[in-house]
């Protein structure tokens, strides 16, 4: 028998040199392979950004979404070998043009998304859309918490959110709310209390929060789900009247204005903002585009713009936990639009 034996009763096998040798040298090969792979892992790590870094946000100027991403632009190159963040407004279709965008741009870390509620866990729900949200980003870091408020036009005589509501079921269609587009959170919040409180109002669309507060201003719009920040200083001169918090909890802000949930048992929602790129990041350069954001989020100018100014929370943490709270909300808000029987307007 040649030295090629296979020896059943023991389950050996037994290669002449030569097939030895070559699986060995495969093995060999194999190895470098992998080293090659996180030394180009490790390099990317270290060396993100060499280059400016774009932002896409999808609302206009103007808005909570965009003095976020200005508010981070601002303490980016600090941590980020002195390189630029550009904040690129892409506003149109609730958010989904900027978040398909971003989707089909490379995985390198240099293209990335103000990621919300609409165009990365709601829209796909309302519309067909180019991406997939389960699938198209890689989350990085969930960034902040904005609280938001229901206002109406300071000249519709209703004193609280109670006495608007009765006033729309007995005036269906009467009354329009300033939204910033078909899935974005602004639309989104105000139909959802639409659907609870059993009343109709018309979506009227612009181009950002700021749009949507002018609006009001105008008397263009009865009603909008606006950020504290960009609303409070019309609140506190009353050219706007605060109906109520769409968080469950106390605004500390806005503290005698109650939250929805006091009129409509089980309204609690919040206006989330985080960072995600393309799908297909490496998970080193992940991990290091996650550390530049924590450390600017942590920076003392920064944190005082966005905690203070814009009266948020801000989050932080792993990719890892943020990729678990867009699942639960990927899971959250189909749910939520099917029972309440929320439709494109």
């Amino acid at each position: 028998m040649n030295v090629a034996t296979v020896s059943r009763a023991q389950g050996t096998v037994a290669l002449d040199p030569r097939r030895r040798r070559l699986v060995a040298r495969g093995a060999q090969l194999g190895t470098l392979a992998l080293g090659a792979h996180v030394v180009g892992s490790l390099k990317a790590q270290a060396s993100w950004p060499d280059r400016p870094v774009k932002l896409v946000v999808s609302v206009g100027a103007g808005g909570a979404a965009d003095t976020l991403s200005r508010n981070l632009s601002s303490g980016f190159a600090q941590f980020a070998n002195g390189q630029s963040l550009i904040v690129e407004n892409r506003p149109g279709a609730g958010g989904t043009i900027a978040a398909a965008a971003v989707a089909r741009e490379k995985p390198d870390g240099y293209t990335l998304f103000l990621a919300e509620v609409g165009p990365n866990a709601v829209s796909h729900t309302l519309a067909k859309l180019p991406y997939n949200p389960h699938t198209a980003f890689t989350p990085i870091v969930h960034v902040a918490n904005l609280p938001a408020v229901v206002l109406m036009r300071a000249d519709l005589p209703y004193r609280n959110l109670g006495e608007f509501l009765e006033a729309a079921r007995k005036q269906p269609g009467r009354f329009n709310f300033a939204s910033a587009g078909l899935g974005n959170w602004t639309h989104l919040y105000m139909a959802y209390l639409n659907s609870l409180a059993g009343i109709e109002q018309v979506n009227v669309v612009y181009k950002s929060g700021a749009e949507m507060l002018l609006a009001l201003l105008r008397g263009d719009a009865d009603t909008a789900v606006i950020t504290v920040s960009t609303s409070l200083g019309h609140v506190r001169e009353g050219k706007i009247r605060p109906l109520a918090g769409i968080a469950a909890r106390p605004m500390r802000q806005l503290p005698e204005v109650p939250p929805v949930a006091q009129t409509l048992p089980g309204f609690d929602v919040s206006v989330w903002h985080g960072i995600v790129g393309p799908a297909g990041m490496d998970p080193a350069l992940v991990a290091r585009v996650n550390e530049v954001f924590n450390r600017v989020l942590q920076a003392p100018a920064v944190r005082t713009a966005i905690t203070e100014a814009q009266a948020a929370d801000i989050v932080g943490g792993t990719p890892q936990q943020f990729d678990g709270f867009i699942k639960d909300e990927l899971k959250r808000w189909p749910e939520v639009v099917k029972r309440a029987g929320i439709t494109p307007q």
